[in-house]
């Protein structure tokens, strides 16, 4: 089942069980494919919808951090709460051991010798990577190894 599919399910599920915040969570997100699926004129897969999915999380982590610092606590946990709906639909998290190797390799495999070279070791790590690790810090530690 593709996780559009998934997301489809769930909202209806959500919406049976009378689950109010969970369900505009996920109409939320099923709005932001279908909006990519009209401008784009495309049928969207799990690689476009994971992306869809890490927007939406990063706008939530900023969100958080903003309500925390205006002292508004309880719009931080409505934020805080649809950051663990969306989380559910990403894929399992690669340690960092994992990434470092992947990381490794993705230099050996370019030849790069420098940080000029980030966005080739970028470029081949980054569909390994997508929706499995922060790309900021992926991209600090390319950085870190080219420059070492």
């Amino acid at each position: 089942m593709s996780l559009k599919a998934q997301v489809t399910e769930a909202m209806k599920d959500a919406m049976r069980a009378k689950d109010a915040p969970r369900l505009s969570t996920l109409r939320l997100l099923l709005s932001a494919i279908k909006q990519i699926e009209v401008d784009e004129r495309i049928e969207i897969d799990d690689a476009g919808v994971i992306a869809v999915i890490e927007k939406m999380l990063k706008q939530r982590r900023d969100s958080i951090s903003q309500y925390e610092a205006a002292k508004r606590q309880d719009l931080a946990d409505v934020e805080k709460f649809e950051v663990t709906v969306l989380q559910a639909y990403m894929p399992q998290p690669l340690s960092e051991s994992e990434v470092d190797a992947l990381v490794a390799q993705a230099i050996a495999s370019s030849g790069a010798t420098s940080v000029k070279d980030m966005g080739k070791v970028m470029a081949a790590v980054k569909p390994q990577l997508a929706g499995r690790a922060d790309m900021g810090k992926v991209s600090g530690l390319i950085k870190a190894k080219l420059a070492g």
